[in-house]
């Protein structure tokens, strides 16, 4: 039997796809110096350094399954803390996935993004912890405690335990764009079970058949 396609866009260091298995997947990230862990971590996936917005639109009839987070920073609630002094719109390419993958994807599809300052414009289908998902299939909450300071944690040893957490590693630091906290990489994954999770319960759905 053929293995089901699975498109995880956005797919930074791959925390969300660990424990996946058994399954075809194509991952698409548009940092080199992360796709390279994601690579090393998951050397059997096809990685492609991209725009994961506009591969989503070239490409979704290729795959049976659809994991995409969008950038959460401009959504987040920290984007309204007092420190955060940009004056930015929030970015809607989040929606615009969302409706699409809702009207023209025939597969199963699932959204994740961190819970937002506002009231979503579209309705989740589920709220887990800090994560906010949107998909066309029942996804059943469960809970996956943050170790303590995890959403400030910053410094070497406290980077450490995160990749431990995830049990994502590679050696020192990664810093990308304008962010200079070696930890913000990692606090962008979506923990390995809740991943798992999220993929049985599209299973138990009927998308797969082993």
């Amino acid at each position: 039997m053929a293995k089901k396609k699975i498109l995880n866009l956005y797919a930074g260091l791959g925390g969300n796809r660990k424990h996946w298995e058994d399954v075809e997947v194509t991952a698409v990230e548009m940092e080199q110096k992360i796709a390279d862990v994601y690579k090393a971590n998951f050397p059997h996936d096809t990685v492609i350094v991209g725009d994961a917005h506009q591969y989503l639109l070239d490409h979704h009839e290729e795959f049976d399954f659809v994991w995409t987070s969008p950038p959460c920073q401009t959504h987040s609630k920290m984007a309204k803390a007092t420190r955060h002094k940009l004056n930015r719109y929030s970015d809607m390419s989040l929606y615009q996935e969302i409706i699409f993958l809702q009207h023209f994807f025939k597969g199963k599809f699932v959204v994740e993004n961190v819970k937002p300052f506002y009231e979503p414009l579209v309705k989740p289908t589920t709220v887990m912890g800090r994560h906010i998902f949107w998909a066309n299939f029942e996804i059943t909450p469960i809970e996956i405690p943050n170790f303590k300071n995890f959403i400030n944690a910053g410094t070497t040893k406290e980077t450490e335990k995160m990749k431990e957490w995830l049990g994502i590693h590679y050696e020192g630091n990664i810093y990308y764009k304008n962010n200079h906290c070696p930890g913000q990489v990692l606090r962008n994954c979506v923990h390995p079970d809740l991943g798992l999770h999220v993929l049985n319960e599209s299973k138990r759905e009927g998308l797969f058949s082993f």
